[in-house]
């Protein structure tokens, strides 16, 4: 069969095809998928893991990121808090206690705390004292709801309902012989040790709960820091990558319709290519069509269900979901274009609709042509545009949707990058659509372009630009 054929074939199927399998139209009622609640996004803030050796230079790193972090409402937690009480029996063998074991921790209590503050509520953390093994010497120290929380310890990443937690982790990773030298020079002077006691705890203890427990948790850092606090590069980049986060945090608690997939350093890579004026053209569609499929497939988890049994090669029965059916993408002319790829090999046989809008000034808008499916009222519609600026565009391609009879729940609005500007426009105009991007941009410029950006989309990915 000839590939002409192959795709009349799939333009006449009735239904839609996601990744190669064939979807009947729906049995049951759809079902609407859960969502967080706006109250629940409203009180998230960003939770940054800080793990390494001991004196690995953890608390010097934050120190760093909090001083950086100036303007913003920072917490400090720290995992030594939450020691357990030593029993009577323990005080009497105090040297032959591991400090640096899982259990020497109460992990229930830190996580009942991190989920008190997550949830906006205040929190009273013990102070754990080193000379009576107790953490009911001090007063409780009151902790508020802030932007940003930072846990420190070294064994945070042990845990894994603990790392769900985080937004972000960061491994310190600090030559062994290093952490060594400062554990002698801080347990000497502040804790008047003697060398030979620091020297057998460490062989005993320090040295084997590292390679055991603490060091097989650096797979779990999304960033590893080389030289602790000593490298200021690394952290300047830290810093520049969680101002970002905070700006699509801030604009995520104000609309919840507003979506903005996990950053992975990955995704990070992809955008700095794509973002990068002296990027070829093959690279920039190469690695503009990868984030365009991350962001569509992201956006087709928003849309409604229905439950589904299915019998597996096993003879088994497996509960799970069937997509929604009746979807349309429309696309606006001609940068919209670029995503009608990602959108046909997630959903094979969708139908796409043209709208073309003319730009007349900076703020004007003008719509040209329209071309959409006749039954478009009856579907959900996923909106294809990679740049949110303005928002102007945008407004005038919903409100025509809305006019051809399509629900606003209905309009999931697809982009690579959007303006703080268009958003608020977006979300303010049309609470009910959904807005799925992969970044939150700084703003528009004096001539209403976004910044950073990425320069002309359409032309950068069709070839038309001047070069």
């Amino acid at each position: 069969m000839g590939s002409k054929a192959v795709e009349d074939l799939i333009q006449a199927s009735s239904g839609v095809h996601y990744s190669g399998f064939h979807l009947e139209e729906p049995h049951t009622s759809e079902i609407e998928q859960p969502t967080t609640s706006i109250d629940e996004r409203v009180k998230q803030p960003f939770v940054i893991g800080v793990a390494g050796g001991a004196a690995s230079g953890k608390a010097t790193v934050c120190d760093l990121i909090i001083d950086q972090l100036h303007d913003r409402r920072v917490v400090l937690v720290n995992q030594d808090s939450f020691y357990h009480n030593l029993t009577p029996e323990e005080l009497t063998k105090v040297h032959e206690y591991n400090f640096d074991h899982p259990d020497a921790f109460d992990t229930e209590q830190l996580l009942c705390v991190m989920e008190k503050l997550k949830h906006g509520q205040a929190v009273d953390i013990p102070k754990y004292d080193f000379k009576s093994n107790k953490n009911d010497v001090f007063p409780l120290r009151r902790v508020n709801p802030s932007d940003v929380i930072i846990l420190e310890g070294i064994l945070i990443f042990h845990d894994p309902r603990v790392r769900d937690l985080m937004s972000m982790k960061i491994f310190v990773d600090t030559d062994a012989d290093v952490r060594l030298a400062r554990r002698i020079r801080r347990d000497t002077v502040e804790n008047n040790r003697d060398i030979a006691t620091i020297l057998d705890q460490y062989s005993k203890f320090v040295k084997p709960a590292f390679d055991d427990f603490i060091l097989p948790t650096k797979k779990y850092a999304d960033i590893i820091i080389p030289r602790g606090g000593d490298n200021h590069v690394a952290i300047d980049l830290i810093v520049q990558h969680i101002r970002t986060k905070l700006g699509q945090h801030d604009l995520c608690k104000i609309y919840p319709n507003l979506y903005v997939i996990q950053s992975t350093f990955q995704i990070r890579g992809m955008h700095t290519l794509i973002r990068d004026a002296q990027t070829t053209k093959h690279d920039f569609i190469f690695y503009a069509d990868r984030l365009i499929r991350l962001v569509v497939e992201h956006g087709l988890g928003h849309l409604p269900f229905t439950e589904k049994q299915v019998i597996t090669p096993t003879g088994s029965v497996y509960s799970g979901v069937d997509f929604c059916k009746r979807l349309c993408g429309v696309s606006v002319i001609r940068s919209g274009e670029s995503m009608e790829n990602a959108l046909r090999a997630c959903c094979k046989g969708i139908k796409i609709g043209k709208i073309l809008i003319h730009r007349e000034g900076d703020n004007g808008q003008q719509l040209i042509y329209e071309k959409l499916p006749e039954d478009i009222a009856q579907r959900h519609v996923l909106l294809l545009d990679p740049i949110l600026g303005t928002g102007n565009s945008a407004v005038q391609a919903i409100s025509l949707l809305l006019k051809k009879g399509v629900p606003e729940s209905n309009i999931l609005f697809l982009n690579l990058i959007s303006a703080p500007q268009g958003v608020h426009v977006v979300c303010k105009r049309f609470p009910r659509i959904k807005i799925v991007t992969s970044e939150i941009e700084i703003g528009l410029n004096d001539e209403y372009r976004v910044i950073p950006g990425m320069g002309e989309f359409g032309d950068r990915y069709f070839g038309t630009d001047d070069d």
